[in-house]
């Protein structure tokens, strides 16, 4: 036999723990060494996005939740109260206004002043881009005096999310059932699935709508603008020319009518002239039956008192 052969038990055993412990060194010195080189090949990954595509996707990933809370989404409207010399020339004015910002009116009521003491007033209703909230009530506020200013705002964050969340299940139960419908045997399972497939259908087109019409009102903000006349309406009195052309037109008006109406009681008496006739030939043999025997009804009294 040989001399290693001869070795005694222990120094197999310590042999053997010796091998473990440089093998178990090993690998983790290994596993340091992928630590530490792992941060340097993301960054070599985002110098050379073709190197790294896994890094570049998460990455991507990391990106997207900030933006969707990057800011708050709000639904802004503002309301100003302002005092004008003239209504019009502002409202002029206004339009300007809402061609620079690349805004929209979206309403218009004047009140004109029904005596001496009242005032030209008007409201105007504005939509605008919701970053020109701000520069347009600036310029608005320079058109006469501000009796009252005030922005309020809403945020619908909460419900744009819970839209986009119900709409993308929704789109996922749409495309599963579209799935279904294709593998469907009968006629009465195919059906069935239609119907479910309409009603999923409908919803996300209600939801989307309501989506649509959130976003839109966010994007865009509302402006309410009162205008008052800063002094009250006096009536002058027409030149003498307007009152004669207007006189003369009253006039000619009253006439056509009159004529009109004169034309259209002569063709309603054509239109009834058969009875006209017989009520007239009744009423003229009436007279005459009354005067043939109203003699006799007068003398008869007479004639039996004389006997």
């Amino acid at each position: 036999m040989s001399a290693s052969a001869k070795l005694p038990r222990t120094s197999v055993l310590f042999v053997s723990a010796l091998l473990g412990g440089l093998i178990f060194t090993s690998c983790a010195s290994s596993n340091q060494l992928a630590n530490k080189q792992l941060p340097r090949s993301a960054a070599d990954g985002a110098a050379n996005p073709a190197s790294a595509p896994a890094s570049e996707s998460s990455s991507q990933k990391t990106e997207a939740a900030p933006i969707n809370r990057s800011r708050p989404q709000l639904i802004k409207k503002a309301a100003m109260s302002l005092t004008v010399n003239s209504v019009d020339q502002t409202i002029d004015a206004v339009s300007q206004i809402i061609n620079k910002q690349q805004g929209d009116l979206i309403g218009l009521k004047q009140q004109q002043p029904k005596n001496d003491n009242s005032r030209h007033t008007a409201t105007i209703q504005l939509r605008i881009p919701e970053n020109q909230l701000e520069p347009t009530l600036e310029e608005l506020a320079k058109l006469g005096t501000v009796d009252s200013r005030n922005i309020t705002a809403e945020d619908v964050g909460d419900r744009l999310v819970d839209f986009q969340a119900r709409l993308t299940n929704l789109q996922k139960t749409e495309a599963n059932l579209q799935k279904i419908m294709d593998r469907a045997g009968s006629i009465r399972d195919v059906l069935s699935v239609a119907q479910e497939l309409s009603n999923v259908r409908e919803t996300i087109e209600q939801i989307n709508a309501q989506l649509k019409s959130l976003q839109n009102q966010v994007a865009y903000s509302t402006i309410t603008l009162n205008l008052e006349a800063a002094v009250s309406s006096t009536s002058s009195q027409p030149a003498f020319g307007l009152q004669v052309q207007e006189t003369w037109n009253k006039s000619t008006h009253s006439l056509s009518v009159f004529s009109v109406g004169l034309l259209k009681l002569g063709i309603w008496l054509i239109v009834y002239s058969p009875y006209l006739l017989i009520f007239a030939a009744l009423v003229y043999g009436f007279n005459r039956w009354r005067r043939t025997h109203s003699p006799r009804l007068t003398q008869t009294p007479e004639s039996t008192s004389s006997e």
